[in-house]
């Protein structure tokens, strides 16, 4: 049975997900604040988590920052209100998976869970991939190129797992927002433009003229080892 820590203040919100998400058969934990919503995902990692954006004790943005840091490939549906939506990109770029804004309708923000949870159960990549003199950990979080550690964002390595799931495949930017980011209303697919630009400067022997991250011109991206 799949598990949902749902980190939310308002006792209100927190019993009306409790009740939706026990009532399409998963187990639900709760937390009211950041610490023990912290200390509930260590204690005991959950299959998704719902996080609220304000928090007592510690923010939705920190608590998201830590639950990446330690579990990459961990769902995170962030819980904000309509004020907050300026934040929306920084959120993702620390490594969100979605973002729902309050009000919201309770049975969208299941399919946007069941979403997550498909893609989690999808990703087919090993937890160790090399190509070149490149050798990517997932596990440790760590990237090497030619014997050197190379600091990659939570976001990098979820772009670098999905790759090593669809070597040789092209991939449009709308795909990869999708399946990678997993908010369908993304700002721009530049914004996938310029996280591969980073990884080519990151990981290729030449950046300018890439053997790996292939530009696939009016589509995409393939990616080749």
């Amino acid at each position: 049975m799949d598990k949902i820590l749902v980190i939310e203040d308002d006792r209100a919100v927190q019993r009306a997900l409790k009740r939706l998400f026990e009532s399409e058969g998963y187990s639900v934990d709760c937390s009211y604040d950041g610490p023990t919503g912290l200390e509930a995902f260590r204690a005991s990692p959950p299959s998704v988590v719902v996080l609220d954006l304000r928090l007592p004790g510690i923010t939705g943005k920190h608590l998201c920052r830590e639950i990446k840091q330690s579990s990459p490939e961990m769902p995170v549906i962030v819980l904000s209100a309509a004020a907050d939506v300026a934040d929306k990109v920084l959120l993702l770029e620390t490594g969100a998976d979605d973002y729902v804004t309050k009000p919201f309708s309770p049975r969208e923000l299941l399919a946007r869970v069941n979403v997550a949870l498909r893609h989690n159960r999808r990703a087919g990549a090993p937890e160790v991939f090399s190509f070149d003199d490149v050798t990517v950990d997932f596990t440790r979080m760590q990237v090497t190129a030619a014997g050197r550690l190379v600091a990659c964002t939570p976001q990098e390595f979820k772009i670098l797992k999905f790759f090593a799931a669809n070597t040789e495949r092209v991939v449009s930017r709308e795909e990869l927002l999708n399946e990678v980011w997993g908010y369908e209303a993304y700002p721009t697919t530049r914004t996938v433009d310029n996280h591969i630009m980073r990884l080519r400067q990151k990981v290729e022997k030449d950046p300018a003229s890439p053997i790996h991250f292939r530009t696939v011109h009016g589509v995409g991206y393939r990616f080749v080892r």
